[in-house]
């Protein structure tokens, strides 16, 4: 079984069970106890889990989509208003996954664009508008936060290229690195970034400094941050060093 496999498995088991011991872990994995622990090791410098004596117990992780899509809906609107306005007709557009995305995917109807994109709720809000050329990445379907992830949705950007990205997170740090609460979305996110020629970051006030211990990238990987918050001195001083435009909602 992949790593990969492995954590997801791993994540499911803590947060529907509460905490586990190692050698519950290992008899439903079918892996060696120091297999278990190598990967909640691993996990834990993630930020994903706490190991605790002889287990782990995990830390709260991505919201369902449908609980987050409906928090701070308005703040999103306005953001993906001002993000859609950056986009020329003609041009192509790679969508993360998230909320705010979804909101950026509403305002984009009746374009002539193409859009590109692992987000399942996009997908969905975009499919029968014929004047979008509408591109779905492939994937393992990660089903609460209606995303597909994986080496199959990683292969897939590297044969493609857009004009825009815009990239969600979790949580900005004051150092101005993008960083994200789910291992599993970190590589499909660097992969879009290496994919596009011009990254805009989508933040509302929540993301400063909000959660998540695994980094997706630094400010330097960055064009544009369009937010409804100044961030604070020191992402600030991060941002503006590494010639980053923020656009204020």
């Amino acid at each position: 079984m992949l790593a990969e496999r492995r954590h997801q498995l791993i994540l499911r088991a803590l947060r529907s069970g509460g905490p586990a011991a190692v050698t519950d872990l290992s008899e439903q994995l079918g892996v060696s106890p120091a297999t278990v622990r190598r990967d909640l090791l691993k996990l834990e410098e993630e930020g994903l889990l706490t190991r605790v004596h002889g287990g782990a117990v995990a830390e709260e992780g991505d919201q369902p989509f449908a609980e987050v899509a409906e928090v701070r809906v308005a703040e999103k609107d306005a953001i993906a208003e001002r993000a859609a306005a950056l986009v020329e007709d003609g041009q192509s557009v790679l969508l993360d996954i998230g909320t705010t995305a979804y909101r950026l995917a509403r305002q984009l109807h009746g374009r002539r664009i193409t859009v590109i994109t692992s987000n399942l709720v996009v997908y969905e809000e975009l499919v029968d508008d014929e004047a979008i050329e509408l591109v779905l990445l492939g994937g393992m379907v990660r089903r609460e936060y209606r995303s597909l992830v994986g080496f199959l949705t990683e292969d897939n950007l590297r044969q493609l290229h857009a004009d825009w990205l815009f990239l969600g997170t979790s949580g900005v740090r004051p150092g101005g690195q993008v960083m994200d609460t789910t291992v599993v979305e970190v590589p499909v996110k660097r992969a879009m970034i290496a994919a596009a020629d011009r990254v805009v970051l989508l933040a509302d006030r929540a993301k400063f400094p909000g959660t998540g211990m695994a980094k997706v990238c630094g400010p330097e990987d960055l064009d544009v941050v369009v937010t409804n918050a100044p961030a604070d001195a020191g992402t600030r001083a991060a941002l503006e060093e590494a010639g980053v435009r923020v656009v204020l909602t």
